[in-house]
């Protein structure tokens, strides 16, 4: 369930299943054919390869959607990191290893443990910046606003859809008026270095602290 704008927000934590705003993965039109998966990517003999989580399959990565994956898996590349990948495409069966035609590029970092993320089916979006330190998870049952030196905020939260792919979630919490605004824009983690498909802006009484998001296994965007 989708809700619109409205004057009347609900403050209380009890409520958030009854406002919750989405009922799960939601299937674009758009995306029929393709998979989404994470997994490891890799280079050798020239090719990129992607490993999806828990399988022992290699695919060779082939850059369909223009997503320059292999300039960015390049640009964070190391010689100690692995580099794990978030991405959308469609597996085609071949000699040897298979083929991946890549579509969506949702993000890519240097981690060995993103595979093992308990939370990330349940998050239908993650953003987070720095300077001062936030992060911002949103789920169906609401959305957890930290920041540095403050305690975790658990609000619920109207999405409103601006066109475009932008959308923006705000609540009245604690006296305070609260909005994240995410556009489908590249943006490169100002600490990490890990490249994620949308910037992100949390705004605070006005006040601006911009970021970096993802959507998580719970939005099928």
């Amino acid at each position: 369930m989708r809700v619109a704008r409205s004057l009347v927000l609900v403050a209380l934590l009890p409520l958030f299943a009854a406002c919750q705003l989405f009922d799960g993965p939601r299937e674009n039109a758009a995306h029929v054919g393709q998979t989404r998966m994470q997994g490891q990517l890799t280079a050798a003999d020239g090719k990129l390869l992607f490993q999806p989580c828990g399988d022992t399959r290699r695919y060779v990565v082939n850059d369909t959607g223009s997503t320059s994956v292999l300039q960015q898996a390049a640009s964070l590349a190391d010689a100690q990191g692995k580099l794990f990948a978030d991405v959308r495409g469609r597996v085609v069966a071949g000699n040897g290893d298979g083929q991946l035609d890549l579509e969506t590029l949702y993000r890519v970092e240097r981690s060995g443990t993103a595979c093992d993320d308990p939370n990330f089916k349940l998050l239908i979006l993650r953003a987070a910046g720095h300077a001062p330190e936030w992060s911002v998870k949103v789920s169906g049952k609401g959305m957890v606003i930290e920041r540095a030196g403050q305690p975790p905020l658990a609000v619920p939260y109207v999405e409103e859809q601006l066109g475009d792919g932008r959308f923006n979630l705000s609540t009245e919490a604690n006296n305070q008026h609260i909005e994240l605004w995410v556009a489908p824009q590249r943006c490169v983690d100002s600490s990490s270095g890990s490249i994620q498909h949308m910037s992100a802006e949390l705004r605070i009484d006005g006040q601006v602290q911009r970021g970096c998001g993802y959507f998580g296994g719970s939005r099928d965007d």
